[in-house]
């Protein structure tokens, strides 16, 4: 698995991805990190880029396997 450092995703990146994994949606995440819809879509693109993921599914493997989130959060 790829380490965060790997990666290269920003500390927002990190943010959103954690977000994403615990089910929020684009809007949840916008409000609750007080970022505009666009933004939250570009930062979701760039973590789709930068992880090569083809699925949401694989942004929530990578939270877990780096340790950002737990399981039991999830």
């Amino acid at each position: 698995s790829i380490s965060a450092q790997a990666a290269h995703l920003s500390a927002r990146e990190v943010e959103v991805a954690i977000l994403l994994a615990k089910g929020y949606i684009n809007k949840e995440i916008a409000d609750q990190l007080h970022i505009s819809l666009t933004t939250v879509i570009t930062h979701r693109k760039n973590i789709m880029d930068k992880l090569r993921a083809r699925s949401l599914a694989d942004i929530i493997l990578y939270v877990v396997m780096n340790g950002l989130v737990d399981v039991g959060e999830l």
